[in-house]
């Protein structure tokens, strides 16, 4: 059973850090490429950043500079570093991976920055 958790989320002022973590289970993990996705209010969820298998690493637009997405292949854990958070990044976030051609996602954690 693939079970994804996330956590870190939080109440951060305009500027500030948080580090979103998703541990795994259920999957080999180092194999699959993880990802984090975000829903704004009113919103369809997005990507925001993945990491693949090898290390590599893509990025939505609007965070590259200041988000960081990060793997622990012994930890079967994936972290997103935002740094420098804006309004526009409140809304929840949501870890993913694929195990052919089924998606599974966590249960999100809420991010809010307040301006």
């Amino acid at each position: 059973q693939v079970r994804l958790v996330e956590s870190g989320g939080g109440l951060v002022q305009n500027g500030g850090s948080l580090r979103l973590s998703c541990a795994a289970s259920g999957i080999n993990f180092k194999i699959h490429t993880m990802g984090w996705y975000r829903q704004a209010p009113g919103k369809q969820r997005e990507l925001v950043a993945r990491i693949h298998s090898s290390g590599s690493t893509n990025y939505t637009d609007s965070v590259k500079g200041r988000f960081s997405i990060s793997r622990d292949n012994k930890r079967n854990t994936v972290y997103l570093q935002m740094n420098n958070l804006e309004p526009e990044d409140t809304g929840v976030y949501y870890c993913n991976t694929n195990r052919g051609p089924d998606p599974f996602w966590g249960q999100g954690t809420r991010v809010t920055v307040s301006s």
